[in-house]
């Protein structure tokens, strides 16, 4: 079994994984965390059926969960999703350039100020949907492969695109055009040839932004295109985050990977997985007792981490 992707209910009560089945499984975070849990505790309390093919990426808003995979993306509404025999609430296509094409949706991307999702895959484009009419506004053009990731700069209205192409190009939301563009495998203190030059993971801090896969795994200023900090990791990363004053990442291998933002590798930390695609950090204030890091990839396992030191028990699917 593959996990592909994670999402945190709006309670921070629970947890929702996708698997490579098209299965989303919902954990109780409370009770797995509870001093009075067992091993049951640490089992699905709901699994259904959301997709045919693999569940590649998923959100959740106040009130929906989000899910994607192969040309759709589904919306289920979070107090259903725990009951039994949940029923999807809506499901939406973007507008593919021909009927036959059924593209995955490799991220999701919530911009809450516009309360709009934004999806992109494999038809190398950008699809910008609002979320109260289910209609798609636009569609943002410019990558030549299929895209991986996404990351949004919170303070401006802009979105960051990282694919196969090797380029990560930023796009003003509000005027629907691209507006810089690093080709970060150009950049010979970043390039890995033997690994290709897809980007795989990103994330965003203000005016700064980490990014890898093929290329190192590299923070950049962003206002001066400028690779500030190669991170001394050969495996490919597959995922990354800002987190207080360190660097997430997570890809081959088993560890979450703990960077100073000087490069200086502070700790690896294993997990049961012999690879990881996906992390997700629990900070919704609501559930204060549930803050964790999980993390899932090539297993059946979600590895939880009470604090970054060590993994404290894993959920399985």
């Amino acid at each position: 079994m593959t996990i592909f992707s994670q999402s945190v209910s709006p309670c921070g009560k629970f947890l929702a994984a996708g698997n490579n089945y098209g299965q989303i499984a919902i954990f109780s975070l409370s009770a797995a965390l509870s001093s009075e849990a067992k091993e049951e505790s640490k089992k699905p309390v709901v699994t259904f059926q959301a997709h045919d093919g693999p569940v590649y990426s998923m959100v959740s808003t106040d009130r929906h969960l989000l899910s994607a995979g192969d040309g759709e993306v589904k919306a289920w509404l979070w107090v259903e999703v725990l009951k039994k025999g949940c029923k999807e609430l809506w499901h939406r296509q973007p507008p593919y350039r021909t009927s036959l094409e059924v593209p995955e949706i490799n991220a999701l991307l919530l911009v809450p100020k516009e309360n709009s999702l934004i999806l992109a895959g494999g038809d190398c484009q950008l699809h910008t949907m609002d979320l109260e009419t289910g209609t798609f506004t636009r569609a943002l053009r410019g990558h030549t492969d299929y895209i991986h990731c996404l990351a949004l700069r919170e303070r401006s209205p802009e979105v960051l695109s990282g694919g196969e192409d090797g380029a990560v190009r930023l796009w003003d939301l509000r005027t629907a055009k691209e507006v810089q563009t690093i080709e970060v495998y150009k950049h010979e203190e970043c390039s890995r040839p033997h690994n290709g030059r897809w980007i795989g993971c990103l994330a965003t801090d203000s005016d700064w932004m980490v990014c890898g896969g093929g290329p190192a795994l590299t923070l950049w200023h962003l206002r001066s295109s400028t690779p500030t900090t190669i991170f001394p990791m050969r495996a490919p990363q597959k995922h990354v985050t800002f987190y207080q004053d360190l660097i997430l990442s997570a890809g081959q291998g088993c560890c979450v990977n703990q960077w100073q933002l000087s490069g200086e590798l502070k700790a690896q930390v294993p997990g049961s997985s012999p690879g990881l695609l996906s992390l997700s950090l629990n900070q919704q204030p609501a559930a204060p007792e549930c803050k964790v890091l999980t993390a899932a990839g090539n297993s059946c396992r979600v590895d939880v981490f009470t604090n970054l030191g060590y993994r404290a028990f894993s959920l399985s699917f």
